[in-house]
């Protein structure tokens, strides 16, 4: 009898909590595969092992507005449009305005006369890689109003226009009783731009100093630094990195190596470039000389002696456009054995005639020797100027385009040549972005003041209209400055100062012997 109620009991008592976990456990999965089934049926799922697959070429942060894009025909006409190729859009609407507390704050200095498809891609990259401020002192098409009105809205750029007054201000410089820069005086051309840079340099010194900047770099807009040898290719922890002793800091210089003779926009478009002599091993570098100059005068077109950056600090002063020096003492310097400039050189054929309307020497071997410093300038001159059209584009292919894939194969082993794509990526994603035109497009909003607009106009127009009113490098008006007359006969404050250094050529195959 109690045996039988026992077994009763037990057949009446309520499932247990194991039991209804095992339940809920069988359950769930069964709805939650039921749920995904309808999703990716009515298509709101995809499936991730097909997402990146080679039908679907589509990583984070890229986005397609058409399944099979075409390149528009503006893309190529205007070289700072939006694209639809696959847009990166971390940088759109981002004003690059750095924090004050980042260290070291850098400065690039520069004189330009080129145009914004140039500038803009120029500015925002060394934005990205850590440049904090901008002096460009701008003349010609870079001081054209709608061209300075847009440079003047991006956050750290100060330009600076070539206006009577500042000549005035320039003609006053101690740098014209000096002798370190007095052989480049009075000539034109090249020469002139090298005293004229020179000048410039010296006003962004103390502009740079004020502005509270650690270091300062005067590079040409078609120059682009190559913070290589960091982690983050920044150029702002390469600097933070050199030792608090060391006052200047070489980067030598790597050039274009164009391979086709339609480049519209150097920046995007090369990837390949001649290493520098100071990167290489000696045996291979004489070992290929001749075969990389490829019957040019020298192994690079045009200079090989780099670039360099400045501690600013008291009695700085420009050494030509390459260097910096101290009135006080020898910098301390160092040089980079990965970082370098990368120097976008004769990259477009248009850079021929551009050159040779800049100048108006005679194209005989002697007169150009008055005018450019360097072999290849003076070569370029002198066809710009005397041959046709057809025949120009037959030695710019011949000189400056390297066709020739086997020996750019060979030379790319050997070390001589070599691809660099960082540049590449950075601005065609600024530029993918929208980056670019959003500048353009906010600077044409923007109402400026009347006065300002007014006085940026006047700034051209003196510019361009008024040469004759305005002093320059080799001319001066005696009767509005009366000390030009005394400074044709230099007064010489100090001799012992270090000549300035122009752009010079790499060691040529002579010097083989000469250099251990």
């Amino acid at each position: 009898m109690a045996g039988a109620l026992s077994h009763r009991q037990f057949q009446h008592q309520p499932p247990s909590s194991f039991s209804r976990l095992l339940l809920l456990l069988t359950l769930l999965p069964l709805t939650l595969a039921s749920i995904a089934f309808v999703l990716q049926w009515r298509g709101g799922v995809t499936d991730p092992l097909t997402r990146w697959s080679p039908d679907q070429p589509q990583f984070p942060g890229m986005s397609f507005t058409d399944s099979t894009p075409s390149r528009r025909t503006s893309d190529c006409t205007n070289p700072l449009s939006q694209s639809l190729n696959p847009s990166f859009p971390y940088f759109r609407d981002w004003n690059f305005d750095f924090s004050p507390h980042l260290s070291p704050k850098i400065c690039v200095t520069t004189s330009t006369s080129a145009g914004l498809e140039q500038t803009l891609p120029w500015i925002f990259y060394h934005k990205v890689i850590g440049v904090s401020s901008f002096l460009l002192f701008v003349e010609g098409k870079a001081a054209l109003p709608n061209v300075t009105r847009v440079l003047e809205s991006i956050p750290g750029v100060k330009v600076v226009f070539r206006t009577r007054e500042l000549e005035e201000q320039q003609a006053k410089s101690r740098i014209w009783n000096e002798t370190w820069l007095a052989s480049f005086f009075y000539k034109p051309c090249n020469y002139e731009l090298f005293v004229k840079q020179s000048l410039n340099m010296e006003m962004a010194i103390v502009m740079a100093r004020d502005s509270g900047m650690d270091w300062i770099i005067h590079l040409d807009t078609d120059e682009l630094m190559h913070p290589a040898g960091t982690p983050e290719y920044s150029l702002r922890q390469l600097l933070a990195d050199v030792p608090g002793n060391v006052d200047m800091v070489i980067f030598p210089n790597y050039e274009s190596s164009v391979e086709r003779d339609d480049i519209r926009e150097p920046f995007s478009e090369v990837s390949m470039f001649k290493k520098n002599y100071d990167h290489l091993p000696k045996d291979v570098y004489f070992g290929n000389y001749k075969e990389s100059t490829r019957g040019n005068p020298n192994y690079f077109l045009t200079y090989g002696n780099g670039k360099s950056a400045a501690r600013i600090q008291d009695h700085l002063r420009p050494n030509g456009a390459h260097r910096w020096h101290n009135y006080m003492k020898t910098p301390k310097e160092i040089k980079l054995e990965e970082a370098a400039v990368l120097h976008y050189t004769y990259t477009k054929f248009s850079d021929l005639t551009s050159r040779r309307d800049r100048c108006g020497c005679k194209p005989t071997k002697e007169d150009v020797k008055r005018c450019f410093m360097l072999d290849f300038d003076r070569s370029a001159f002198i066809i710009a100027s005397t041959a046709t059209e057809e025949e120009m584009l037959q030695w710019y292919r011949e000189r400056i385009v390297w066709t020739d894939k086997a020996l750019n194969t060979r030379l790319i082993r050997k070390g001589i040549l070599t691809r660099i794509y960082a540049p590449m990526i950075i601005i065609q994603s600024l530029r993918e972005s929208g980056v670019f035109s959003s500048v353009i497009a906010k600077a044409t909003q923007t109402n400026l003041s009347k006065e300002k607009f007014l006085k940026s106009v006047d700034s051209s127009n003196s510019t361009r209209n008024s040469r004759s009113d305005m002093f320059s490098s080799r001319k001066f008006d005696a009767g509005r400055l009366s000390q030009a007359t005394g400074r044709r006969i230099l007064k010489v404050i100090d001799d012992s100062l270090p000549s300035a250094i122009p752009p010079l050529s790499p060691p040529n195959y002579d010097h083989a012997d000469l250099i251990t």
